[in-house]
C-alpha cells in the first residue's frame, strides 16, 4: 500500500468495520459501543487480515476525547446537579474509592506496583456516560428521579477524572519532586481554569453569537470547532493542562450561551463520527490472544466492575438519603467501565504506570461488562422483589429517604402518544388539555422534557427512533400515536418501530416531503399531514380569492394538488379532502358525519322529500354507502339504514340532524 495512503485506508476501514459491528450489535440488543470495540480487534496488528495503522488512528483517537468531553461540557448543568447533590456527590466520593481501594487490593494480590494498582482502580471506578444514558434510556429511566440521581452522580465522576488525569503526569514524579512537580500542575491547572471562567465566558459566548448571526452554518461549524480543538491545543501547549479537562471547560462555557442548543446540534455529527474512531483504536489495542491466556484475571476484573461495583453501591443507599429503587438503577447503571477507562487507561500507558498486557485486561473487561449491563437493568425489578421478601431490614435501611414515586407511564391506558414536543406537538397537546384527554409525551431535548415534567405532564425522555424508549410508551394500551417531528428519517423510524410494537394503533405523522408521504404510509402511518404543502395551498387560495377568481375554480385547483400529491398513500383522497376543504372555506360552519338508524324516520325518503335544509338549516354534502363516497348527492337520492350522511352546519343544526338521523329516544 502506498504510504499516503495508510491514513485514508485506516479511516475508510475503521469506519466499515465499526458500522457492521455496530449494526450487529444492534441487533443483538446489545450497545454500539461493543460493536466498535470488537471492529477495533478487528482491523487491530494482533488478527489477521487488514492491519490499521494504530499511530495515525490514535492522534485521530485524540480528537474523540476532545469532542467527547466538549460534548460533556456542553450539557453540563449546575443547577441538575445541584438539585441530586445530597446523594450524587458524597454517593460518588465514596463510590470511587471504594471500587478504586477494590481495584488497587487485586492488583497488589497479583503483584502490580503501587502506581500501577492505583490506575487499575482508578479505571474500574468510572462508569460508562454513554453506557449509562443508554440503558437509562432504553429503560425509559432517563427523566425520573433515579435517572437524574444516577446521571448527577456519573458527572462527578466524570470531574474527579478530569482532576486526576491532570494529576496523573505529576504523581509520575518526572521532576524527581513529587511535591513540587504536584503543586505545579495544580498551579498551571487553576490559571487555566481561571482564565476560562473569567474572559472565556464572556468572549467566547458572545463571539459564537457574533457568527450565528452572519447566517453562514460553515462559519459557524469552523468556530464551535476552533473552539473545542483550538482551546485544547493552547491549554496542553502553553499550562500543560491535559485537553480533556480543556474540551470540558470549553464546552461549560459554551454551554452557557443562549444558542448552545444549537452549538450541540452542529457538533453532534463531528462529536460521534471521532468518538466512534475513538473506540475503534482502543479495540485495536486490545489481544485476543493475551485476554485468553489470561482469562481468569479478565473474569476476575468483570466480577468485581460488575458484582463488586453493584453491590458496593447498593450498600452506600443505607447512609445515602435515597430510596431502594433510586439505588438498585444507579448500581445497575454503573456496573459496567467504558471511555474514561480507557483515557485513564491510555494515560498510566503512556506514562509507563502500566504495560500493554495489563491494559488489555481493563479493555476485555469493559468489552465483557458494558455487554452485560442490559441485563443488569433487568435485574432491577427482580432485585427489588427479593430483598422486600427476603431481606426485609435492609429494604427499610435504603428506603429511609425515599424520594416522591413515580408515574408508571407503562401502566397508563387510553391515552395519546406524542413524540417530539416543538411548536406542532405543543398546539396537539393543548388540545388534548382542553379535553381532558390522557397523553404522554416522548421528547428528546433535556431541558424542554424537565420543564413539562416539572409542569405535571407525562413525560418520557429519548430519542424514539433511535432507542427501545417506546417500549415503555404502552402503545398497546394507547389510542393513537402522533409523530410530529421536524425529520423525516426521524419519523419515518419512529412510525415503523411503533407499527411493529402495536400493528393496530393509529398513526398520526407529519410529513416534510411529498416522497416522505408515501414512505410514512409505507411505515404503518395511518393519517399523513404535509404541513407545507397544506400551507401553500391556504396561501393559493386566499390569493386567487383576493384575485377574484370564483370558489369552485379555486376549489378543483387545490383538489387536483392534493390529489396529486395523497394519491400514493389514499387512493379515494380526492373525495374525502373535498370535505375538509369545505369547512376550511365557510369559517363558523362544522361539519359532522351521521349514522342512518332503522328508528330515522326519513328512511326510504328522498333527499328532496326530506328537505332537511329547509327544516333545519344544514345541508347534505355527501353520503358513504356500502364504503363508497358519494359527493353532492342527488335530489332523488334515497336514505337508507347503514348510510353515512355528512352534513355542513352550525352546532345547533348538526345536533338537530343528528336527533332526525339516529333518534336518541326513538319510542318517544
Amino acid at each position: 500500500m502506498q504510504h499516503d495512503l495508510i491514513l485514508f485506508a485506516t479511516i475508510t476501514m475503521a469506519i466499515l468495520t465499526a458500522f457492521v459491528g455496530g449494526f450487529v450489535a444492534r441487533k443483538l440488543k446489545l450497545p454500539t459501543l461493543v460493536g466498535y470495540l470488537v471492529a477495533g480487534v478487528v482491523i487491530g496488528p494482533f488478527t489477521p487480515g487488514f492491519v490499521g495503522d494504530t499511530d495515525s488512528i490514535s492522534q485521530l483517537a485524540e480528537i474523540g476525547v476532545i469532542f467527547m468531553m466538549f460534548g460533556v461540557g456542553l450539557h453540563f448543568s449546575l443547577k441538575d446537579l445541584w438539585s441530586v447533590r445530597k446523594i450524587a456527590l458524597p454517593g460518588a466520593t465514596l463510590q470511587t474509592i471504594g471500587a478504586t481501594l477494590l481495584g488497587f487490593g487485586l492488583a497488589q494480590i497479583w503483584g502490580w506496583s503501587v502506581s500501577a494498582g492505583l490506575v487499575l482502580g482508578l479505571a474500574l471506578s468510572i462508569a460508562s456516560t454513554i453506557v449509562l444514558l443508554r440503558g437509562l434510556t432504553d429503560n425509559g429511566l432517563l427523566n425520573t428521579s433515579h435517572g437524574r440521581v444516577a446521571i448527577g452522580w456519573l458527572v462527578l465522576e466524570d470531574i474527579a477524572t478530569v482532576i486526576i488525569l491532570v494529576m496523573m503526569p505529576a504523581l509520575v514524579g518526572h521532576s524527581g519532586n513529587l511535591l513540587e512537580g504536584l503543586v505545579l500542575a495544580l498551579l498551571k491547572t487553576g490559571v487555566f481554569i481561571a482564565i476560562m471562567l473569567f474572559i472565556g465566558v464572556r468572549f467566547m459566548p458572545w463571539l459564537i453569537t457574533k457568527i450565528a448571526r452572519t447566517r453562514s452554518r460553515e462559519l459557524f461549524l469552523l468556530v464551535i470547532i476552533t473552539m473545542a480543538l483550538g482551546t485544547s491545543f493552547i491549554a496542553a501547549e502553553l499550562f500543560g493542562v491535559s485537553l480533556a479537562l480543556a474540551a470540558f471547560l470549553a464546552g461549560v462555557v459554551l454551554g452557557e450561551s443562549r444558542i448552545h442548543h444549537q452549538v450541540a446540534a452542529e457538533i453532534g455529527p463531528f462529536r460521534d463520527v471521532f468518538a466512534v474512531l475513538f473506540f475503534v483504536s482502543v479495540g485495536m489495542l486490545v489481544n485476543p490472544i493475551e485476554v485468553l491466556n489470561n482469562f481468569g484475571q479478565v473474569l476476575v476484573i468483570t466480577l468485581l466492575i460488575v458484582v463488586g461495583k453493584s453491590i458496593f453501591t447498593l450498600l452506600l443507599g443505607i447512609v445515602l438519603p435515597g430510596s431502594g429503587m433510586t439505588m438498585l438503577v444507579v448500581a445497575a447503571g454503573l456496573s459496567q467501565i467504558g471511555e474514561f477507562s480507557f483515557i485513564v487507561g491510555q494515560t498510566g500507558v503512556g506514562l509507563g504506570i502500566i504495560a500493554m498486557d495489563q491494559y488489555g485486561l481493563i479493555l476485555a473487561a469493559s468489552v465483557i461488562s458494558i455487554i452485560l449491563n442490559p441485563l443488569m437493568f433487568k435485574t432491577i425489578d427482580p432485585a427489588a422483589t427479593f430483598i422486600k421478601k427476603y431481606l426485609p431490614w435492609l429494604w427499610r435501611q435504603l428506603e429511609h429517604g425515599k424520594p416522591l414515586p413515580e408515574p408508571m407511564h407503562e401502566s397508563m391506558k387510553d391515552h395519546v402518544v406524542i413524540v417530539g414536543y416543538g411548536r406542532v406537538g405543543r398546539h396537539v397537546g393543548r388540545v388534548l388539555d382542553e379535553l381532558k384527554l390522557p397523553y404522554l409525551v416522548v421528547e428528546n431535548d433535556s431541558e424542554s422534557a424537565f420543564a413539562l415534567q416539572q409542569a405535571g405532564t407525562n413525560i418520557l425522555l429519548g430519542d424514539a427512533a433511535n432507542s427501545e424508549i417506546l417500549t415503555h410508551a404502552g402503545l398497546k394500551d394507547a389510542r393513537a400515536l402522533v409523530i410530529t417531528l421536524p425529520d423525516e428519517t426521524t419519523a419515518e423510524l419512529t412510525a415503523a418501530a411503533a407499527h411493529d410494537i402495536a400493528p393496530d394503533l393509529p398513526i398520526i405523522a407529519r410529513a416534510i416531503t411529498e416522497d416522505g408521504v408515501q414512505m410514512l404510509a409505507e411505515y404503518g402511518a395511518l393519517h399523513i399531514i404535509h404541513p407545507e404543502l397544506e400551507g401553500g395551498l391556504e396561501i393559493v387560495r386566499h390569493t386567487l380569492l383576493t384575485l377574484g377568481y370564483p370558489m369552485g375554480q379555486i376549489q378543483n385547483y387545490v383538489d387536483a394538488m392534493r390529489t396529486d400529491a395523497y394519491r400514493a398513500t389514499y387512493p379515494d383522497y380526492k373525495d374525502h379532502r373535498v370535505f375538509d376543504q369545505l369547512v376550511s372555506a365557510v369559517r363558523g360552519l362544522e361539519i359532522g358525519w351521521f349514522p342512518v338508524s332503522e328508528h330515522s324516520p326519513v328512511i326510504g325518503q328522498t333527499l328532496a322529500e326530506a328537505n332537511l335544509r329547509a327544516r333545519i338549516g344544514a345541508s347534505i354534502i355527501a353520503t358513504v354507502r356500502d364504503h363508497a363516497v358519494l359527493p353532492n348527492p342527488k335530489s332523488d337520492t334515497r336514505f337508507l339504514v347503514g348510510d353515512m350522511v355528512g352534513l355542513i352546519g352550525s352546532i345547533s343544526e348538526l345536533a338537530e340532524a343528528e336527533e332526525i338521523l339516529n333518534p336518541t329516544n326513538p319510542h318517544a
